[in-house]
């Protein structure tokens, strides 16, 4: 297992440097560049591993080595991989022992994640003997060998599904109006924690490209009613430690209510010193997020919402400018709503227009468990529930041009990343 793991993190180091990628990147402006001044558009498909597994999701259906061809055919350069702070914290907990207790934590049968677990080992036998960390090395590594890049995304503190205001996953323990509902899982010191035992982790994984801080941070009663101290307070301790911990590495920064809402930068720039040349905004949108309603059905008038309360930030020359990912959107893949058919067509126009980074949710068809359902369809999946293939063979073309890159620094079209509205 060690030789594997050592042969891998090999590969992983010399594979991409012959095919040409330059690390580490850096932001610029408006812009993710690599170590030679290009730029480099990330097109991310979220993977899922912040459950009570502790592992990334589908491992029970298809290989490593298949997810990470499939995904490398269909064109994505980028991995949003998925983590707990339960996990960050405990990197030595055999893959077998999680399993087990998934079962007590996730409210479903023993049988039925012993089951599950079989089938994971059967798919990928190295799992046998292997800790949950390092099922997170292998994927990063052969993920990376293929070109690909990962960007660590701290989804959650306990691991579990994700998100509601009760899940206490929500908002610090230690900010300005606890309340448990939203918070007796947000530990804020082992939060700081997981972010720094991942930042060290990713030293040796350099396809480990980029760490956002957290997802979708959502304040709930009298939370987050002093003026955003509590956000700009905690996400600098958190950038300056991921940057002093790992200084390659980005660093993803999303705002308040569900990472939608980034409008207090223009009232008060977010100090970003701590992580010179390292800053990224990161923005979601779903057909059902509250902060950019559709309710005249205008698609003018819900890409207005985006360019306020998010897509400001990729204004060039102002304090807060900065690469902006759309770290977060999708729709149901096998049926497509009057609602969601507006809404993605507005969405990819925007994001054609301002040809910005975007990391799709999600690859998996189905959870190991979600919501004391034992291997769960994601109708939001890509892969359909064996992991195999597209459910929605459409889907690229729906997103058309999003997947090409248009503009940069330098380009002559590039004075259209201005046009955020």
């Amino acid at each position: 297992m060690a030789r594997l793991l050592s042969l891998l993190s090999f590969l992983g180091f010399i594979l991409p440097l012959v095919l040409g990628q330059a690390l580490p990147l850096h932001s610029s402006s408006r812009w993710i560049l690599d170590s030679n001044g290009e730029r480099v558009k990330m097109r991310c498909v979220n993977w899922a591993g912040h459950m009570e597994t502790h592992i990334p999701e589908g491992l029970h259906r298809q290989s490593i080595d298949y997810l990470v061809g499939w995904i490398k055919t269909q064109g994505f350069n980028c991995v949003r991989l998925t983590y707990s702070i339960d996990h960050a914290l405990d990197p030595n907990l055999k893959v077998s022992a999680a399993f087990a207790a998934a079962a007590k934590n996730a409210g479903v049968s023993a049988d039925a994640m012993a089951g599950l677990y079989a089938q994971v080992v059967e798919k990928n036998p190295f799992v046998v003997n292997a800790t949950t960390r390092d099922v997170f090395g292998v994927l990063v590594d052969k993920l990376w060998a293929a070109g690909i890049m990962t960007l660590l995304d701290n989804h959650v503190s306990r691991a579990s599904w994700c998100c509601n205001l009760t899940d206490g996953n929500g908002w610090w323990d230690s900010a300005f109006g606890y309340n448990t509902w939203n918070s007796r899982f947000f530990n804020t010191r082992d939060w700081l924690a997981g972010l720094q035992a991942m930042a060290a982790w990713a030293r040796g994984h350099r396809g480990v490209v980029a760490m956002s801080l957290r997802n979708e941070l959502r304040a709930f009663l009298l939370q987050d009613l002093n003026s955003r101290t509590d956000w700009y307070n905690y996400i600098k301790q958190a950038g300056d430690l991921v940057h002093a911990t790992n200084p390659d590495v980005l660093v993803v920064v999303g705002g308040a209510q569900s990472t939608t809402d980034l409008t207090h930068l223009r009232g008060r720039s977010l100090d970003t010193s701590g992580w010179p040349g390292k800053n990224v905004w990161e923005m979601h949108a779903y057909s059902f997020t509250v902060t950019f309603p559709d309710a005249f059905q205008s698609c003018d008038v819900v890409k207005a919402q985006y360019g306020l309360w998010n897509g400001f930030v990729l204004e060039q020359n102002k304090p807060w400018t900065g690469p902006m990912i759309l770290s977060e959107f999708g729709w149901g893949q096998t049926a497509t709503s009057d609602k969601d058919a507006r809404y993605i067509s507005c969405l990819a126009s925007y994001m054609q227009n301002n040809d910005a980074d975007w990391a799709v949710w999600v690859l998996g068809g189905s959870y190991y468990v979600r919501e004391g359902v034992v291997d769960y369809d994601e109708g939001y999946g890509l892969l359909t529930k064996d992991w195999k293939d597209w459910r929605n063979p459409g889907f690229k073309a729906t997103l058309g041009p999003m997947w090409q890159m248009t503009q940069g620094p330098g380009k002559k079209r590039g004075i259209r990343g201005v046009k955020w509205w």
